[in-house]
């Protein structure tokens, strides 16, 4: 079991609050003294994160839904490497959810992620997600045309239909034994202007990098509105959103890791039990290969 060093609730956004962002630090806390630190608290959290796994798939009952969120370069892929590399990937999936194509724009919104639910004893990491269709698609309205929606009273009458949908979703997975912690990885406009930077002078990173990307950051405002309305609105008992600074990658990678494997450890995940009569027809067929002859 890992020594959690982060309270869970420093990054919690409480039901019912309203979420300013604008008042929340994007640097990492003290919990950790700097990036060395950090790694080792990552190692910690990692192995803590492959026993607790190979619980949860063992006992096949709970499944985990992890949703990654945030501004363009806040890290979500970095989450995904080193978070995620020392569970097996027998009982983990990763989804990036791009712009829909065209079957996924014949349906509810909700449709799109049903397929990629976690099964039971499995983990499910969501590199964006649903929330694209109440963060993207409100800084870009015109997304909404393709859809084909029946008529609605106004886009904010839209939105608020939507997160009473999202709230009912997340709220039947967890009653059904999924849990679903989300993250909003809450990084800085000057932070975002080096990693941007970093990609068109790295040739090691051009690839990373996409014009769009700058089109984008010139709605940061509508972005930060957008964010804040979803993550007041949708945060949960059931379904938390927690809010990660992520101006130093490392911590936020900590924080990410830490928070999951302190939850899969509070599920209290057994192995399945074995009868009586299993464990002497074990017994039989150790004895069996003990006494082979090679």
């Amino acid at each position: 079991m890992a020594d959690h060093r982060f309270q869970s609730k420093k990054f919690l956004v409480h039901e019912n609050s309203k979420v300013q962002l604008s008042k929340i630090s994007t640097d990492s806390g003290d919990e950790l003294r700097d990036k060395s630190h950090g790694a080792e608290a990552l190692e910690a959290d990692i192995e803590s994160l492959r026993t607790a796994q190979e619980r949860l798939y063992a006992s096949n009952h709970r499944a985990l839904l992890v949703i990654l969120q945030g501004m363009d370069t806040s890290g979500k892929d970095g989450i995904i490497r080193h978070v995620l590399r020392g569970v097996s990937p027998l009982g983990c999936r990763v989804n990036s959810f791009r712009a829909p194509n065209t079957e996924e724009l014949e349906h509810h919104f909700l449709w799109r992620p049903m397929r990629f639910l976690p099964p039971k004893g499995t983990i499910a990491l969501f590199n964006r997600s649903y929330y694209e269709e109440v963060l993207v698609v409100r800084v870009h309205p015109k997304f909404l045309e393709p859809q084909n929606l029946l008529p609605y009273k106004s886009l904010n009458d839209l939105w608020e239909r939507r997160f009473r949908e999202i709230r009912s979703f997340e709220k039947t997975l967890v009653d059904s034994g999924t849990s679903v912690l989300k993250f909003y990885l809450h990084i800085s406009r000057k932070e975002q202007r080096k990693r941007l930077l970093e990609r068109l002078e790295d040739p090691r990173k051009y690839w990373k990098f996409n014009a769009g990307d700058l089109a984008e950051r010139k709605l940061w405002p509508q972005y930060v509105e957008a964010f804040e309305e979803a993550l007041s609105k949708t945060s949960t008992a059931e379904a938390p959103w927690y809010i990660i600074p992520a101006d130093d990658k490392w911590y936020a990678r900590a924080a990410v890791a830490d928070i999951i494997a302190s939850h899969l450890e509070s599920l209290d995940l057994e192995f399945p039990e074995v009868t009586r009569e299993t464990l002497s027809q074990f017994e039989q067929y150790a004895q069996a290969l003990r006494d082979e002859n090679d």
